[in-house]
């Protein structure tokens, strides 16, 4: 038995052997393809989709926003993520590792916090992690007693509901760079959003997964009142990015119309939980009738 469990400790210790190798490698390769973005520089301020690569975000998100930081004149190496689970995936993770930036996440799990405090990250870069559920009353509070203030490079906000609602009360922090999750499942012709919820819960407003954020219009609104530009999105159909007017520099500009992306996810579920696979159309059908806040017209719609 006792050799049994030594060769059990020794294979733990391979395998984490092995994934840290993996993920240096990774980052290497990262490393490089951002090093050949910047000799194209032309083209991907046309189109940010060009720069995109994947280490430790969802999608392509990792590429573009090395991209941005090594282009634009950011002055303040500090970033926000909300949403980070336990910080395996993210928008963020990159650019501490890579570039040795400061950094804030919550979440609003006790456990994933937990996780990331145990990770070898939390030592090794100067990361904050907090286990916080995020409301449009308190979110300036949570930043301001986290010891984040002012200006700072970039913000993400990525919390399957009131996204639209959470960044159009931030005030505390005033980034440079913005990335906020849209719900492409509404479309590109509405200005709408989930009605304001403290207490909104994706699986629990509907079954499906699919009514949650708000739509890109919606977003895009708010972000030239709150003086930013709109720059495009991720070719997976689900981030926006947005850089503060004034720090365009050479980057393209652009309408809703030009920069929307139709997500291609299909991570829809049955009443039972279980995954649907539904695709197009069909997704907006799945919750139609379903209430949205117009900000436009400030009054409530249904899908």
């Amino acid at each position: 038995m006792l050799r049994f469990f030594r060769k059990l400790v020794l294979t733990f210790f391979k395998i984490n052997k092995l994934e840290r190798r993996v993920e240096e490698s990774k980052i290497l390769t990262a490393r490089l393809l951002a090093n050949q973005n910047l000799k194209d520089k032309k083209r991907i301020n046309r189109n940010i989709n060009l720069a995109e690569f994947k280490v430790f975000s969802q999608w392509g998100d990792d590429g573009i926003l090395q991209y941005l930081i090594d282009t634009l004149p950011i002055e303040h190496r500090t970033f926000i993520e909300f949403g980070v689970e336990d910080y395996k995936e993210s928008n963020t993770r990159f650019i501490l590792i890579n570039n040795h930036w400061k950094g804030l996440v919550y979440d609003g799990n006790g456990s994933n916090i937990n996780e990331i405090k145990k990770d070898d990250i939390y030592w090794k870069y100067d990361l904050v992690a907090e286990k916080q559920f995020i409301t449009k009353a308190n979110i300036n509070c949570l930043i301001e007693n986290s010891g984040f203030s002012g200006e700072i490079g970039i913000l993400s906000i990525d919390i399957d509901g009131n996204d639209y609602w959470v960044w159009k009360e931030i005030e505390i922090v005033n980034p440079v760079i913005v990335i906020i999750e849209y719900n492409a499942v509404f479309g590109l012709d509405r200005a709408i959003t989930v009605p304001y919820d403290a207490d909104f819960s994706r699986t629990k407003a509907h079954y499906s997964n699919l009514y949650f954020g708000a739509s890109l219009r919606a977003i895009c609104m708010l972000a030239e009142n709150k003086g930013y530009s709109f720059i495009g999105c991720t070719s997976a159909g689900n981030n926006a990015y947005f850089v503060r007017q004034g720090y365009e520099s050479d980057l393209s500009i652009k309408t809703v119309e030009e920069g929307f992306i139709m997500s291609s996810a299909r991570e829809s579920r049955d009443a039972k939980g279980r995954l649907s696979f539904i695709a197009g159309q069909k997704r907006l059908e799945e919750i139609g009738g379903m209430k949205v806040f117009n900000v436009v017209t400030n009054e409530i719609e249904v899908l």
